[in-house]
């Protein structure tokens, strides 16, 4: 029920005119109180709402909603028929995916949301999702080959935005691994891969991919590195909607570029754009440091890491990569 309040304020609001708390209330059978109480929950989303005695409540600007007919209609004709579903507020949307699996997903089906209450990145962090001002986007893929073939999903799914962020807006972005992309050597977004199934029987596949588009001041504030936004970097005003039919247009290309060969034809593509390519680096794993020379990756999608002169792969897990100064 409130989640469906909520989704309804927001509709309403969105068109940039006032609401009236008192008519809202008696459109959804609920005290003028009770709208008062869910206007704070989606200030507390990072919605900026506010309210004038007589007039009623409104958002400081027009808000343009994600809108799955947009979507759908920006995507790839002859390809993949990809469902889409578009949800304004959801815990997560890798987690939502996989809740539906194996029966109640499709080959590609994509969930994208405005807002994310319980989001995730890589290593159980927290991934910020302030309503209405990213993107947060989550692919279902099945592994026929099993899931050894997961290897690389990661270099997949990274190569697939900058495809669509060059296409849209001709900017070049960076790739650091295992799952991040950088602009002007600051985090614009991240891969999270979820992986369900044996390693020899067809597998599941959820990809998640969070881009930052425009940050709110306030939801910055809780962001403990680095960060940048794709308006930042480009002049255009961003439609979310566009994006997101290239991403998905983008992201089934590379999946089907790697069903066919893996990743052994993806590899030069990321060397192009490796943030950290022959470059001092300290791995991270656990509360294990490793000092080395970044050498890009290998066919398999790990990292080569030069140490001491010998050149080793690491093959993700729980590591985490950073500059060396």
């Amino acid at each position: 029920m409130a989640k469906s309040v909520k989704e309804q304020l927001i509709k309403q609001l969105s068109l940039g005119q006032f609401v009236s708390g008192q008519a809202v209330g008696e459109e959804l059978g609920i005290s003028r109180a009770a709208v008062s109480k869910h206007i704070r929950g989606l200030q507390e989303m990072g919605l900026d709402v506010f309210c004038v005695t007589g007039k009623g409540y409104r958002f400081s600007h027009p808000l343009l909603l994600l809108d799955k007919t947009l979507i759908t209609q920006g995507l790839a004709t002859g390809t993949l028929p990809i469902p889409v579903e578009v949800h304004s507020v959801i815990d997560s949307t890798n987690s939502y995916l996989l809740r539906r699996i194996p029966h109640q997903v499709k080959q590609g089906q994509v969930c994208v949301a405005e807002y994310q209450d319980a989001g995730r990145g890589r290593r159980g962090r927290q991934w910020i999702s302030p309503f209405g001002s990213h993107i947060y986007m989550s692919m279902y893929w099945c592994l026929e080959q099993g899931i050894s073939a997961a290897m690389g999903l990661s270099v997949v799914a990274a190569l697939a935005v900058s495809d669509a962020i060059k296409q849209l807006y001709n900017l070049n972005v960076e790739l650091k691994w295992p799952n991040d992309i950088y602009a002007n050597g600051k985090k614009l977004a991240g891969i999270l891969i979820d992986l369900e199934g044996q390693a020899l029987e067809a597998s599941h596949c959820v990809i998640g991919i969070g881009l930052n588009i425009n940050m709110p001041a306030k939801a910055a504030e809780n962001i403990d590195q680095p960060w940048t936004d794709l308006q930042s970097n480009v002049s255009d005003k961003i439609d979310r909607n566009q994006l997101v039919s290239t991403l998905i247009n983008c992201l089934v290309t590379r999946l089907e570029q790697h069903k066919e060969s893996g990743i052994v034809t993806m590899v030069d593509d990321w060397l192009k754009q490796d943030v950290y390519i022959n470059k001092p680096v300290r791995l991270i794993t656990g509360e294990k440091e490793t000092l080395g020379i970044c050498r890009g990756i290998n066919t398999q999608g790990a990292l080569l890491l030069e140490v001491d002169g010998q050149v080793k792969p690491i093959y993700g897990g729980e590591v985490s990569m950073r500059g060396v100064l």
